[in-house]
């Protein structure tokens, strides 16, 4: 084995883990929305083409004509330092140079015959005038100076000193400094603006489409209708992708009513049947086979009942309003009725909105398998802004976790985990899932605090 290959393992690891908690704090930082993430691909190169245009060519740019003006303010001074030299006056008059120098160099000086030169000044932050002229001085003059480009900000003084004078010049700052750049950084910034305000109102309309899209497919998911006026828009991927949900939606609930009224008919033709046997048991007469004959058409009656209900469902009825504090009462209340004890908790709005009788029957199927098997019951409703969570603790024998998801198959009825109700059709628990479902939420089964059995609805609120 290659030293390589034995160090392969470790170097990938070393590599692998920065790039990986990189990539967790950028997708913790980044925008989750499609609407986000789009306008995050738009603005984000613009941005950084910009600041690479800024920083490359302007700074080359702003440099290279700031260091050519800067030279000729500086050949200027020199040629005004050769004039004084070569036509020294006595007296100190130099009027004459002043004269020409700001006819005709458009420079202000002054001479004066003794002092000193300042200090120098701290250099300013954004000091690209400061350094180039300083060069330009030091490389053409060659003399002791003092500058300031701070003072005043249209004006640029410059000290020089000579043998026995000092030479003050005040130069306009744009004749020494390209000043009108931030013209085009104007121009730069206001365009990328006008083109990042379009790209938004664009965005949002193209994006508008895409959530009417999300909510007819969640409220779908809830059991609700439609919304009134919700058609497929936008790109040509969006309406094949809105017309595909209209059709899904059709065919499931095409598929539903043929259900239900293939169900429907079976169990008419039952009744049928049933009431035939009702009336020859009735003409027989009294005696035990005769009970256990009624005893039975019952028992099949009862799960008639059941298997319509189960497989009609609640998906007609309508979205409506619902007192969370209406229905404890009433659980309450029937638990009382079989003996057994019901106390109940409730936390957050009271009036939720669900199909009323079907998520009341939901709660019910729960209740009442629970009170079947126990002798306590605790119902535990929490109502946030996203979701209602409803829990259901009993102290009963409870299931065994390996039966958990059966007992939500439709007829499957435990013989060991718990005690055989003999009224029981093997429903209830199917029916309570399938309401769920039809909120957009599920239920589950788990352990209970209270040692039996934990029932939790969870659907959107």
């Amino acid at each position: 084995m290659a030293v390589t290959d034995f160090l392969r393992p470790d170097l990938e690891r070393y590599i692998n883990t920065p790039w990986r908690q990189f990539t967790r704090w950028l997708r913790r930082h980044l925008p989750m929305g499609l609407y986000g993430r789009t306008l995050l691909i738009i603005v984000l190169p613009m941005v950084i083409l910009q600041s690479v245009v800024t920083l490359v060519f302007m700074e080359r740019h702003w440099q290279t004509v700031t260091q050519r003006l800067s030279a000729a303010v500086t050949a200027d001074i020199s040629a005004i330092i050769d004039m004084i030299q070569t036509y020294p006056d006595p007296d100190g008059d130099y009027d004459q140079i002043a004269r020409i120098a700001r006819e005709r160099l458009d420079l202000n000086i002054a001479i004066e015959p003794t002092g000193q030169l300042p200090p120098p000044r701290p250099k300013p932050f954004f000091s690209i005038l400061d350094e180039i002229l300083s060069d330009e001085i030091t490389s053409q003059i060659r003399r002791p100076f003092w500058i300031d480009t701070v003072g005043n900000s249209k004006i640029v003084e410059i000290r020089i000193q000579l043998e026995n004078q000092i030479l003050r010049v005040y130069a306009k700052r744009n004749q020494a400094y390209a000043s009108n750049t931030h013209i085009f950084l104007l121009w730069m910034v206001g365009t990328s603006l006008v083109l990042i305000t379009i790209s938004i109102l664009f965005l949002r309309g193209q994006i508008r489409p895409i959530m009417a899209l999300a909510r007819a497919a969640e409220s779908f998911g809830k059991g609700q209708k439609l919304p009134e006026d919700f058609s497929p828009r936008g790109a040509d991927e969006v309406r094949r992708a809105g017309l595909a949900f209209i059709q899904m939606r059709e065919r499931i609930e095409r598929q539903m009513e043929q259900r239900t009224a293939m169900l429907t008919g079976v169990s008419h033709d039952l009744r049928t049947i049933l009431t035939r046997f009702r009336l020859q048991l009735a003409l027989v007469g009294d005696g035990p086979d005769v009970d256990n004959l009624n005893q039975d058409v019952d028992d099949m009656q009862s799960m008639l009942e059941g298997y319509m209900a189960f497989a009609r469902g609640e998906g007609e009825e309508d979205v409506g309003e619902l007192r969370l504090t209406d229905l404890m009462h009433r659980l309450t209340a029937e638990a009382d009725l079989r003996g057994h004890t019901l106390t109940s908790q409730m936390e957050g709005e009271d009036l939720i909105r669900v199909r009323p009788n079907a998520f009341t029957r939901l709660v019910s199927n729960l209740v009442s398998n629970a009170c079947r098997y126990a002798k306590t019951v605790h119902v535990d409703a929490r109502h946030s802004a996203k979701w209602l969570t409803i829990t259901v603790d009993d102290d009963g024998p409870g299931i065994a976790e390996a039966y958990r998801e059966d007992v939500f198959k439709p007829f499957f009825r435990l013989d060991d985990a718990r005690n055989l109700d003999a009224s029981g059709t093997g429903l209830g628990l199917a029916i309570a899932r399938d309401i769920a479902h039809s909120h957009g939420g599920n239920v589950r089964l788990s352990d209970s605090p209270m040692g039996g059995l934990r029932a939790t609805v969870r659907v959107p609120a």
